[in-house]
């Protein structure tokens, strides 16, 4: 092992055991491999297979055009936030949701880094430039709630301005809904072996590669620090007029066919199928600070 890779290997404590994980190495530890789809309580011994997924994710896709269909017509707009820890599945499931639509009205927003401009702005000012127009849909992977998270935890906030976001995110939601957009909020939840088996399959995977970023690495050892915000976010910012919908994502299969029937059953367009839609998998998809119990 080199020092450089000696540098990339962490000790974690996980189950009551330390555990050490080299992100370099390319032999995936059984320890995490075993426990990967099981962690975090998921309820499916095993991903769902592949033939329905795909006639189900066919199904769907075709209603999504639909109701984008109608959504021109109608002038009606849609915004989605993806959040969640690294290696979710936010990317994925915004891309699913995508593949088919007319890009000239479903947009993608994934925001880096604020200028210096915009960090001497309204924190939620950066965000509003980009809503959704007229029959236009919206799907931000990562959005505001970055400061409920990532920046308190990596120490890119202070604590005050982490307080002052709890107290303005509901209220900035509810002018959102106020103004008649249909407005979802996804938090995608994943066990700590999944997350790693995901980082290590990005690191070996020359085409996934770009995906492990630097502060991938960093938050490997903030797994529960990371918990604490998430509970703190869910508590304080779900609310009646704009409800965190939680999924469990460690077969991203089943969660990105459970995010689009929610869209889909949420919304009233024309030629709607709800057989084609079917139902929600209760299992996969909860809401609010008690999803799961």
């Amino acid at each position: 092992m080199t020092d450089a890779q000696k540098s990339r290997a962490v000790t974690l404590e996980i189950g009551g055991k330390s555990r050490v994980f080299d992100i370099d190495d390319p032999t995936l530890p059984d320890w995490i491999a075993d426990k990967a789809l099981s962690s975090d309580g998921y309820p499916y011994d095993k991903k769902m297979d592949t033939d329905v997924y795909e006639a189900e994710l066919k199904a769907l896709q075709i209603e999504l055009v639909k109701a984008q269909t109608f959504l021109h017509t109608s002038g009606q707009r849609v915004m989605a936030l993806f959040e969640g820890r690294d290696a979710a599945g936010k990317g994925g499931s915004i891309f699913a949701i995508r593949a088919y639509l007319n890009p000239r009205s479903a947009r993608v927003v994934a925001l880096t880094k604020p200028t210096e401009t915009e960090a001497g702005q309204w924190y939620f000012q950066r965000y509003v430039t980009h809503f959704p127009t007229s029959g236009e849909i919206v799907l931000f992977d990562r959005s505001w709630y970055n400061r409920a998270g990532v920046e308190p935890v990596m120490g890119f906030c202070t604590p005050e301005q982490h307080k002052h976001f709890l107290v303005q995110a509901p209220a900035f939601e509810r002018l959102i809904v106020d103004e008649g957009i249909h407005f979802f909020k996804f938090w995608l939840n994943i066990g700590r072996e999944m997350q790693l088996k995901r980082f290590h399959d990005r690191r070996h995977d020359p085409l996934k590669v770009w995906k492990l970023s630097p502060m991938d690495i960093a938050a490997l050892t903030k797994w529960d620090d990371y918990s604490k915000k998430r509970d703190q976010m869910l508590e304080r910012t779900h609310t009646k007029e704009a409800p965190w919908t939680v999924v469990r994502a460690n077969d991203k299969r089943r969660a990105r066919l459970n995010i689009m029937r929610h869209i889909l059953q949420s919304l009233d367009y024309e030629g709607k199928n709800k057989k084609a839609i079917g139902e929600i998998d209760g299992k996969i998809l909860g809401f609010g600070p008690k999803a799961f119990g």
